[in-house]
């Protein structure tokens, strides 16, 4: 531990003095030089896996080596990313790949709120204001984010009364974006309109560590002027709201910062820390006096003890990992376990990835050094975006230790949850890279905390390639059973196309059979219907005379189309129609034939039928023929 010695102040150590002693300690193997004084990085030769030739030559300066893959790395797919963004009792969902830009957001959301871009304000965002022009990429999100529009040019909706109103606003739930001035920290809090400033107050207390008659704040309404004032009476911007907290100085310590100045530094040993044992009766607090110490006791966990959802508790994780060691850092899946092996292993054999699990531990002295230098270093952080899908624990705490070496023994065996059960503090944090197989999950290699980034590389690139083995020969077989089940859908469909071609032509010859079948009817009918209409037309018809009669006789022959002949006698003073009723008796109505005579040829069944056969000289004799009709 480092003190200061002297007279006792509340001032921190100067950044470059610990810096000095850390390198003193860990070679600085892991490709970032130091400056003397460690106040900068200066980045050694970045490391570009794409371009083989932009690898440094070995050199005695800097021990990162890379080593290339025997493969092509696998071109970075595309990454969707969902939004949920409310504005005002309104929630809208947008699915975006991180190649968008925010404005492409906002324009998805001119047309589903009707408000101008021009208007809107997009806010939520980890990282502050952004510009419409920000690719979404460049900001590592997470796959689910949460925004909120906020349109200040516009007046808000009226109500039907002041009492409507408030009513309404008390049933309402603000978030309070509340920032921690000193130690730059950034809090999300949801309170219902209900709740009293003093309520919130004491939150902050619970968080921030600060009692609420020290808390100095920016940001407050004017119209808040009474702790006791509900949020929905004291005029805070719905549904969001920034605020800014910090402790309020008091006059010993005003006094003991503008003696800072001049006050000298030593180096001291851990026996000297007896000096610092009544700090805070002089009204500072435990953890302010050193700046390491300082950040060690305000920082948050990494992640909550007991935590019920896992997707919630990655969600704090990538947070807090955020505001430790910048945005530059592996994306976080934030799910499950089993989510996240439905997103690596359980989709098609081209889509598959590799699984890194990486276990932080806060009480180990290599964590910091791990995350800042080598987690967060951009060739790092590039390669394990386009190759693998990054799940990450906090085994700090007992419980969140205790469940996840429950998941690991179910996930991948008592073999590898006794190894990392036996894994000692100083040895986290931790990456486990696990490849999917048909029946089981194979844990590829365990790395430690104490690596170089450019053996980290070696070892990532290492699984790679063995993964990219396995994956070629899933690929194979993948596409060999998709083939089998090609042909058999192709068989199935042809088997069923038959089927309905066999169906459909049984349903076309009962259709014709039916068909006939009806017609025949009607034919049958039809002949009925006439033979009926013969036979009673014969009936009907005079008896025949004799040849030898008193009154005149007329003989007529008559030739049907077949070519023969019908004779028979009739009275001269007989109707046309009684002829035609004959011929039709014989078969032939005369609807159907005409009756023609040859000397002159004439067509009789246009004469008269109530005319008698002497009328139309059909008499003594005649010859006539029938002919039918067009």
């Amino acid at each position: 531990m480092v003190f200061l010695k002297g007279k006792f102040q509340s001032q921190q150590l100067p950044a470059h003095y610990l810096q000095a002693a850390i390198n003193g300690v860990i070679p600085q193997e892991n490709g970032i030089l130091q400056s003397d004084y460690g106040g900068e990085t200066i980045p050694g030769p970045a490391f570009d896996p794409s371009h083989p030739a932009s690898a440094p030559a070995p050199s005695s300066s800097s021990a990162f080596r890379p080593v290339m893959p025997s493969r092509q790395i696998v071109e970075r797919q595309p990454r969707m990313l969902d939004f949920r963004v409310e504005y005002r009792d309104r929630n809208v969902d947008v699915v975006l790949e991180d190649s968008c830009t925010v404005g492409e957001i906002k324009q998805i959301l001119e047309n589903e709120l009707q408000i101008p871009v021009s208007k809107m304000l997009l806010k939520g965002w980890k990282t502050g204001d952004v510009e419409d022009s920000t690719v979404l990429k460049s900001l590592h999100l997470p796959k689910n984010n949460s925004l909120y529009v906020l349109t200040p040019d516009l007046p808000p909706p009226s109500s039907s009364s002041h009492a409507g109103a408030l009513q309404e606003s008390l049933n309402q739930n603000f978030m309070l974006i509340i920032t921690h001035r000193e130690v730059q920290r950034e809090y999300n809090l949801n309170f219902s309109g209900s709740s009293t400033i003093q309520e919130v107050k004491r939150n902050v207390y619970d968080l921030t560590s600060i009692p609420v008659r020290h808390q100095l704040w920016d940001g407050w309404p004017t119209s808040a002027t009474d702790d006791s004032m509900c949020l929905a009476e004291s005029g805070l911007s719905y549904p969001c709201h920034r605020l800014t907290v910090g402790r309020r100085s008091s006059p010993l310590q005003t006094r003991e910062q503008s003696e800072e100045q001049s006050t000298d530094v030593h180096m001291v040993s851990d026996s000297d820390g007896d000096d610092f044992e009544d700090a805070s009766e002089f009204g500072v607090d435990d953890g302010e006096v050193f700046g390491m110490a300082s950040s060690a006791l305000r920082k948050s966990p990494m992640m909550p003890e007991n935590a019920e959802n896992e997707g919630d508790a990655l969600l704090q994780f990538t947070a807090e990992f955020s505001s430790r060691y910048g945005d530059c850092h592996p994306v976080f899946f934030i799910g499950s376990l089993e989510a996240a092996f439905q997103e690596a292993f359980y989709v098609k054999a081209r889509d598959r990835k590799l699984l890194a699990i990486y276990l932080h531990h806060d009480e180990s002295v290599l964590t910091n050094v791990f995350c800042s230098q080598m987690l967060c270093a951009e060739s790092i952080v590039s390669y394990l975006s386009q190759n693998f899908i990054t799940w990450a624990w906090d085994l700090t705490k007992d419980a969140n230790r205790a469940r996840f070496l429950t998941m690991c023994n179910r996930h991948f065996g008592s073999v590898v949850a006794q190894t990392i059960r036996t894994q000692k503090t100083d040895q986290f944090p931790l990456f486990l890279i696990i490849m999917g197989k048909r029946s089981s999950n194979e844990v590829l290699n365990v790395i430690q905390g104490n690596t170089t980034v450019d053996e980290l590389m070696m070892r990532l690139m290492a699984a790679m390639e063995i993964f990219t083995a396995q994956q070629q020969e899933d690929i194979k077989d993948e596409d060999e059973r998709e083939a089998r089940e090609n042909v058999k859908r192709e068989q199935d469909e042809a088997y069923r196309l038959s089927l309905e071609a066999d169906r459909a032509k049984r349903e076309a010859h009962e259709r014709e059979m039916a068909e006939q079948f009806r017609l025949e009817q009607i034919r049958k009918e039809q002949e009925e219907e006439r033979e009926a209409i013969r036979l009673s037309l014969e009936q009907a018809l005079p008896p025949e005379p004799k040849e030898e009669n008193a009154e005149p006789v007329s003989k007529l022959r008559i030739r049907t189309p077949s070519g023969e002949f019908l004779e028979r006698r009739f009275l001269a003073s007989n109707k046309l129609q009684i002829v035609f009723d004959f011929v039709a008796s014989k078969g032939f109505p005369w609807d159907e034939f005409k009756l023609l005579s040859t000397f002159p040829r004439r067509d009789v069944t246009q004469l008269d039928p109530n005319k008698s056969l002497l009328e139309v000289k059909l008499f003594p004799q005649e010859t006539l023929f029938l002919e039918a009709k067009e």
